[in-house]
């Protein structure tokens, strides 16, 4: 190891860690947070400085926390093996062409303007013909059967791309922003675009896979909206079961170029819930992988072994828990069959037949709806937009919270606790109406980050004892399988991200059971908590953790990486801001946090309902138009799809600045009941789903930059999400995969810390791989799927780090 060893190891260390910590003399027993009072971002940066010295090798976040002293960090140095692994470099990055993606940025745009003709068209006409029914009768039946063609035509539309412009995807690759990039893209987005995304979870979106060219055996469930896109390269055997929040692309983006490989399943396999299947991965034939876990290109779990981890390792853990049942063809048949019927025979005709069935019952409405009435210029035309957009919206939160609450309690008696029942039958479809009511997104992100997240989540039915108020308890992204065996512990605050996976499945079972997390615990961002999680009271539990299911129940400790180990529960810097949370001064501070985010609840209701005025207007300018052109009836409504996107696009850009007075944000350490951190939590309450339909384009760029990111020229962003824009910049021709985070902030108990971001030119972010604040990316480097590139970190130029916590790759 280097040329240092035993005493003259730890001097080196020491020199090293004195410098960091500014102190002229670090003795080498002291514990690197109890008696130094370092945290992890400044044991971070001494592990930067380290890699730096030829004479000593590597240091991650791993060996500091397991051992926290200068001496015990030196001897475990000194059993490194003299002829160590060799780190493995990453790829140079694909060199940049603007001339190709401004040439690939506007066949894109005619591709989505293409679409919008398309989809514009048929909305015309099949709307013409359904309003020409007489009466509710027969709008309902000409609505069934447009409603349905429409449907077909939707699904069949990838299917026909995908074998037109691809044909069977073979394991090969090829540059970003070229013709082969594009059509990839093309019809990718077709297939996060079509209906049967609504069907995951049953038999039928199994079918859709196959008919894509998918080797799908019998008796497989898939429970995951991300949708494969290269399928012909995807095999899953009979029995297998993969969880939600599940990645197994079947291609990865990295260093300017898209590989498309073989994601292989055999039979009777468990994926677990929040991981990644990167091309070339296999598992054997009833083998498992984990929650919160990884396999790595050419990683291979054999048959009948389980793994867990990012990246993946051996372990004794069954996370099957769950008897199996009787499941039946027929059964699995007449499931989906009931859910077709049930998309084309209700909700189809309800959303088509509702505009026309709307106009007759409210006649008032004449100059909106009447296409002929060429009215765009009156000062009714705009009242009557505004008074319909508010009824719409008002609607919707009235009954919107009534449904939410109520509906679910009706169906809770239906399904019974540690009950194990078949899938695709009565109870399960109970089960699927539950997790989807009670997981509507919009309550949540008008609730979270503030003290009234609390009833909200109590009305749907959590358990959370007795409530100590942070005004901070959740954030605005909490899901569950079911509200009523959720149980959260007083005292206990979560940022953004949990997933409470109280539902255990097998391929013909499952079973919903209470999962329980304990008091006083602190939940970072990502986690998806199992029920039987083995933490009790008072624990920490990192970002992007794996919740361990086995082991002594952790106490007042904290848990870091996957597979966890244990970390401090917290530091001194964690709890400078401790007597602000106390007595007299956490009531008042409380209380102006309330109003705060009262105000900010009430400001964001006001823009959502501006913004629906918005396309409320656009719309009807569009049939106005309609009865005056009515043969260009297609090219209007596809116009307006446009408009409508680049007017959201713009709406919340200005929204955004705007809430931030058009200048950069401040790195900042602050308590959460500081103005500053309320101020803070108001910019993420901006809306920014429509991000997504950007992804893997020129405009996607365009828009960042708006927002305030310090981008460079070709990014390519295939679903990155940037939490705060303006503490982040990012370099030329990076590549930036899809369900990769940038996250420039972190909570702590009551602790706010922000910092900017740096990730140099020709970067590569894989799958699902977060970074936090403070880091810095040298040029070139690549950071593997999955993996957690802590706050503080200095990846060198042209590394390749991976894991949980991400630390440099090694080949054997």
């Amino acid at each position: 190891m280097g040329g240092n060893s035993g005493a003259g190891t730890e001097s080196v260390l020491a020199e090293v860690l004195a410098g960091v910590v500014r102190k002229e003399q670090i003795p080498v027993d002291s514990h690197f947070f109890d008696d130094l009072g370092a945290n992890s971002l400044v044991m971070a940066h001494f592990c930067a400085r380290v890699r730096k010295r030829p004479d000593l090798p590597s240091v991650s976040m791993r060996d500091i926390y397991g051992h926290p002293t200068i001496r015990r960090l030196a001897a475990a140095l000194a059993e490194t093996p003299a002829e160590a692994p060799v780190t493995v470099s990453a790829e140079p990055p694909e060199p940049g062409s603007t001339a190709r993606y401004v040439l690939c940025g506007t066949l894109q745009f005619l591709v989505f303007a293409g679409y919008c003709l398309l989809a514009g068209t048929a909305t015309a006409r099949g709307y013409d013909w359904v309003s020409g029914g007489d009466g509710v009768a027969a709008v309902y039946g000409r609505s069934v059967v447009f409603g349905s063609a429409l449907f077909a035509a939707a699904c069949a539309l990838p299917v026909l791309a995908k074998w037109l412009l691809v044909g069977r995807w073979k394991e090969t690759e090829f540059p970003v922003w070229s013709l082969a990039h594009l059509r990839w893209w093309t019809v990718k987005a077709l297939l996060q675009a079509n209906p049967m995304i609504l069907f995951v979870g049953s038999p039928l979106y199994v079918l859709y896979l196959r008919a894509l060219g998918a080797r799908i055996g019998p008796g497989v469930t898939i429970l995951s909206r991300s949708v494969p896109v290269c399928t012909d390269l995807l095999t899953v055997g009979a029995g297998t079961v993969i969880r939600k929040d599940s990645h197994f692309l079947c291609y990865e983006a990295r260093a300017g170029r898209i590989r498309t490989g073989r994601v292989t399943l055999g039979s009777g396999v468990y994926v677990g819930e929040n991981t990644v299947l990167d091309i070339g991965t296999t598992m054997g034939d009833d083998s498992q992988l984990g929650h919160a876990s990884a396999l790595y290109d050419g990683l291979t779990v054999p048959a009948g072994q389980r793994w867990h981890g990012s990246p993946a390792q051996p372990t004794d853990i069954d996370h099957v828990r769950i008897p199996p049942a009787h499941c039946s063809t027929a059964r699995r048949f007449g499931y989906g069959l009931a859910g077709l019927l049930q998309t084309l025979l209700l909700y189809v005709p309800l959303g088509l037949g509702g505009a026309y069935l709307l106009l007759t019952v409210a006649p008032e409405l004449e100059v909106l709806f009447a296409p002929d009435s060429q009215d765009l210029a009156s000062a009714r035309f705009y009242v009557e937009a505004l008074v319909l957009s508010l009824a719409l919206f008002t609607g919707f939160l009235v009954v919107g919270v009534a449904v939410v609450t109520l509906v679910p309690r009706l169906l809770r008696p239906f399904l019974r606790p540690d009950r194990v029942y078949p899938l695709y039958g009565f109870h399960y479809s109970v089960h699927r109406a539950i997790a989807r009511l009670t997981n509507i997104k919009f309550f949540k992100w008008l609730c979270g980050d503030s003290s009234y997240i609390v009833p909200y989540l109590r009305a749907l039915g959590y358990d959370l004892s007795t409530v100590e108020q942070t005004g901070s308890n959740f954030g605005t992204e909490v899901q569950h399988e079911t509200p009523y065996l959720a149980t959260v512990g007083s005292g206990t605050m979560v940022a953004d991200g949990l997933s409470i996976v109280n539902a255990d499945f097998s391929a013909t079972s499952f079973r919903v059971s209470r999962a329980t997390i304990g008091p006083h615990n602190f939940l970072g961002n990502h986690i998806a908590y199992p029920a039987g999680g083995r933490t009790g009271d008072n624990c920490l539990l990192a970002t992007k953790v794996m919740v361990p299911l086995d082991g002594e129940l952790r106490e007042g400790v904290g848990l870091l990486g996957s597979p966890p180990f244990e970390i401090p529960r917290s530091v001194e810097r964690d709890t400078r801001f401790d007597h602000l949370r106390e007595g007299d001064e956490l009531h008042r501070r409380l209380s102006a946090k309330n109003r705060y985010n009262l105000r900010s609840m009430g400001l964001f209701l006001f823009i959502r309902w501006l913004h629906s005025f918005g396309l409320t207007v656009l719309g009807f300018a569009a049939v106005d138009l309609y009865g005056v052109h009515d043969a260009v009836g297609g090219p209007l409504i596809g116009a307006y799809l446009m408009a409508a996107l680049a007017f959201t696009a713009l709406y919340y850009v200005l929204v955004e600045r705007l809430i931030g007075r058009f200048r950069p944000l401040r790195p900042l350490l602050c308590s959460i009941y500081d103005p500053r951190f309320w101020w803070q939590e108001r910019l993420w309450k901006v809306p920014d789903n429509h991000l997504m339909v950007f992804n893997g384009t020129p405009f996607k760029n365009l828009v960042w930059r708006l927002l305030g990111v310090r981008l460079g020229r070709r990014v390519f962003d295939d679903g990155c999400y940037i939490t705060e824009r303006t503490l982040t910049a990012i370099g030329d021709d990076c590549t930036l995969a899809a369900h990769t985070k940038v996250q420039a902030h972190s909570q702590e108990d009551g602790t706010f810390k922000s910092d900017h971001i740096t990730i140099g030119a020709g970067c590569t972010l894989g799958t699902g791989a977060l970074v936090h604040y403070g880091v810095s990316m040298g040029d070139g480097a690549v950071l593997a799927p999955d993996s957690f590139l802590m706050k503080g970190e200095e990846m060198p130029p042209g590394a390749r780090w991976g894991g949980n916590p991400a630390a440099a790759q090694r080949r054997s």
